[in-house]
């Protein structure tokens, strides 16, 4: 609420400031006129900036259409067509670009007050200072101070939408920092379920068959039996720490696998152990990549693991058969006497299957398949591996980020969180750009746009106005006829004398009061003007000549349009 009336109270000052300066040039203007009236020139223009200003923040539009109406009063001026109010008209003209986003309409609403100022001027049957003015100097303070401000809007937009992003970058770098150690988690945790699990499984089952060992007394039964408890209540905190440490799925590198081991040690070893494991391969050994072997690895350690928790009395058949470009490894153990898929069940509150899962995470990640099921007679885990990993090692999950639309995916590593300044045009078809990116590369189309606008908007006022402008101009100021010369021009002369003095033209434009003066019987009159003034209407000097003699010279003084 604080901030809000802030903000009402700075833009109230910066109106006041802006109607203060506009007041001050009207005043000024007033001072300046040879004939102004208080009320039309002074105090209404003053009430209608009082007006304008405030509404060329809600409706800068109608601001603009007031303050040109004050233009159009001073079409009506007997002496000039300029005054002060144009200076107003450039000021809320340029707030009407940097306050709408929007082209077409203000663009016609432009068009709109330059045609209401001509039909001003064809109405007051104006002389060609007016027309001049009408085609020059109000469609430049209309059009060029909007493109300016436009200008200026675009430039803010810019810069806000920089710092939009930056914070946006700061924001995600954090988000991968926190995705970093979350995939450290989890790497932690597969690796301790993995290797602790499976040995922690193994000591259990080697404990409890030295139980049955004839040659131990009641109470070394009693430790073994209290010990192969301590290891299952171990595992058991162990599965509570995997499940506190692991994150929704991360990736896995095969960081901490056992790269000196091999599956032919792993067997070797669940035998030497007393698990009834029989296993073959087929096929050549083919050359595989180092995450492929360790997958291969993990995939027969769990799958023993599980077998040997949920199905300790049962046998186990492994067998690994290498193909051209894939090998497949299927664990198959009998079935148990209790519930043979109470191990599978992924998910479940007490964390059991997360082995299952986090695996199937595994082999996913190197470009297999992993299937896991009853079988005839028990329980399967069957594995397909390329030879070579397929896919992308270590890009975390993709993570949502803050203050992006519902779909959009944050950076999945450091480089795409930099701001694609531009979309690649030769980008691979499917390529995804960050949404960073497409804001920044939309905010640029905008700018391009309205530098476009600043050179077409000009470019097609001036094919409607320079030619008639320049000409109108040119006609101005090539029949002056200066005072000293009009001095010197002598009545009873012929034409060929005084053709020296003469301007190149004659004044093609006289008014009507000029054309209805008398003059003598039969005389032919031509109309000269006494300066060059373009803004301001000038004296009219008129030579009437009988034939080709000078036969009089008077002047017209100015008059009103």
């Amino acid at each position: 609420m604080l901030q809000l009336r802030t903000t009402s109270a700075r833009s109230g000052c910066g109106d006041a400031a802006l109607w203060g300066v506009l007041a001050a040039a009207t005043g000024y203007g007033f001072r300046d006129a040879v004939t102004a009236s208080l009320m039309l020139d002074l105090f209404l223009p003053l009430a209608v900036l009082a007006v304008a200003v405030p509404w060329s923040r809600r409706r800068p539009g109608a601001a603009v259409v007031l303050v040109n109406g004050l233009c159009v009063l001073g079409l009506a001026d007997p002496a000039t067509p300029g005054n002060a109010h144009v200076l107003s008209l450039a000021a809320l003209s340029c707030l009407l670009g940097a306050r709408v986003a929007a082209a077409r309409r203000p663009l016609l609403l432009l068009a709109g007050c330059v045609a209401v100022d001509l039909a001003t001027c064809a109405v007051l049957r104006a002389q060609p200072v007016w027309w001049f003015y009408a085609m020059t100097v109000l469609p430049a303070a209309l059009l060029l101070p909007w493109l300016a401000g436009r200008h200026w809007r675009g430039r803010r937009e810019l810069v806000r939408e920089g710092w939009r992003l930056a914070g946006t970058l700061e924001e995600r770098q954090h988000l991968v920092a926190e995705r970093a150690r979350l995939t450290e988690r989890a790497d932690i945790a597969a690796d301790m379920h993995d290797s602790l699990g499976h040995a922690l499984s193994l000591v259990t089952l080697r404990a409890g068959a030295l139980e049955l060992s004839p040659d131990l007394t009641d109470r070394d039964r009693a430790d073994l039996a209290e010990l192969r408890g301590t290891i299952a209540d171990a595992v058991e905190q162990l599965r509570e720490t995997v499940a506190v440490l692991r994150d929704p799925p991360g990736t896995d590198t095969g960081a901490g696998l056992p790269v000196n081991d091999t599956v032919e040690s792993l067997l070797g070893r669940a035998v030497a152990s007393g698990v009834p494991v029989r296993w073959e391969r087929h096929g050549a050994v083919p050359p595989m990549s180092p995450l492929v072997e360790r997958g291969m690895y993990r995939v027969v350690q769990e799958a023993l693991t599980n077998a040997v928790k949920h199905a300790p009395d049962c046998s186990i058949r492994v067998r690994i058969t290498h193909a051209p470009d894939r090998t497949h490894v299927s664990v198959v153990n009998a079935a148990p006497s209790a519930d043979p898929a109470a191990y599978v069940r992924e998910g479940s509150a007490s964390g059991a299957g997360r082995g299952l899962t986090g695996l199937r995470e595994r082999v996913t990640v190197l470009g297999g398949s992993l299937r896991t099921g009853h079988d005839a007679g028990g329980f399967s885990i069957t594995a397909v591996l390329p030879h070579q990993a397929t896919a992308r090692i270590g890009i975390p999950a993709p993570v949502t980020v803050p203050g992006t639309p519902v779909g959009t995916q944050g950076p999945a590593s450091p480089s795409e969180t930099a701001p694609h300044p531009d979309p690649d045009p030769d980008m691979v078809p499917g390529t995804v750009l960050p949404e960073s990116g497409k804001r920044f590369a939309s905010v640029r189309s905008d700018a391009r746009r309205r530098s476009a606008a600043a050179f077409v908007a000009p470019a097609v006022a001036a094919v409607f106005f320079v030619p008639s402008a320049v000409y109108l101009a040119w006609q101005l100021t090539t029949s002056v006829l200066p005072p000293s010369r009009f001095d010197e021009l002598t009545t009873g002369r012929p034409r060929a004398e005084l053709a020296p003095l003469l301007p190149a033209r004659a004044y093609p434009y006289p008014s009507d009061h000029a054309r209805s003066a008398p003059r003598p019987p039969g005389a032919r009159c031509e109309f000269y003007r006494s300066g060059r003034d373009l803004l301001d209407e000038v004296d009219l000097y008129r030579l009437c000549w009988s034939g080709n003699t000078l036969l009089t010279k008077d002047t017209v003084p100015a008059s009103r349009p």
